[in-house]
């Protein structure tokens, strides 16, 4: 994969402003340090930090690929479907499609190639996963960012037992590196509680 600045310097920051553009109308909103965004474009930012220190080397692709990770998701409400397992599998089959899609539009206006559009969709997409370490990377940042900014909430629609099994799995995923960083985020009493049971379950690791 190539590095940021290949073929043209600028196109990459032009990709980002309209991967952001598009985020900015998420109807959902997040607090983070007190500023209230919106909710993808917030979770956009965070996941392209944690690659970014999760992998210093981390190529143009897996940054747009961080940052699309999620765009415009509220589009496709969960509602929409089932409220079982299938339902939600099918949910985020659908999303998963989306996003590919429409970060491919921005990418090929961009000037990006249709093997750079495809390695990124690819990453979205999560193909590879036990095989590619930016996917590996890609996942170790989603789960990161669950765990800071999701914890809680996702948490509350649940029994403790549910939520543990949850975090278990969610362990289950992450690289070892991840998971100290993991162990280093603030959370609240009952959400450092929940970790730690999971943590402590022989599947999470």
């Amino acid at each position: 994969m190539i590095g940021v600045g290949a073929v043209d310097p600028q196109r990459f920051d032009r990709a980002i402003e309209r991967i952001d553009a598009a985020n900015a109308d998420d109807p959902h909103t997040l607090e983070i340090d007190g500023v209230v965004r919106p909710k993808e474009q917030a979770h956009a930012e965070l996941m392209t930090g944690w690659v970014r220190r999760l992998d210093p080397d981390a190529t143009e692709l897996q940054l747009l690929a961080a940052r699309a990770h999620h765009l415009r998701r509220w589009s496709i409400p969960r509602s929409d479907f089932p409220d079982d397992r299938a339902g939600y599998l099918k949910w985020r089959t659908k999303l998963k499609k989306q996003h590919a899609e429409e970060v491919g539009e921005i990418l090929s206006s961009e000037g990006y190639t249709d093997d750079e559009i495809d390695t990124v969709q690819k990453i979205i997409r999560k193909q590879g996963l036990n095989d590619d370490p930016a996917v590996q990377t890609h996942e170790d940042a989603l789960c990161l960012v669950f765990l800071q900014t999701q914890l809680d909430q996702t948490a509350a629609k649940m029994t403790d037992e549910k939520a543990i099994d949850v975090l278990a799995k969610t362990a289950r995923k992450m690289s070892p590196s991840a998971l100290e960083i993991a162990g280093t985020l603030d959370y609240s009493p009952s959400g450092g509680a929940l970790l730690q049971a999971a943590l402590s379950r022989p599947e999470a690791s």
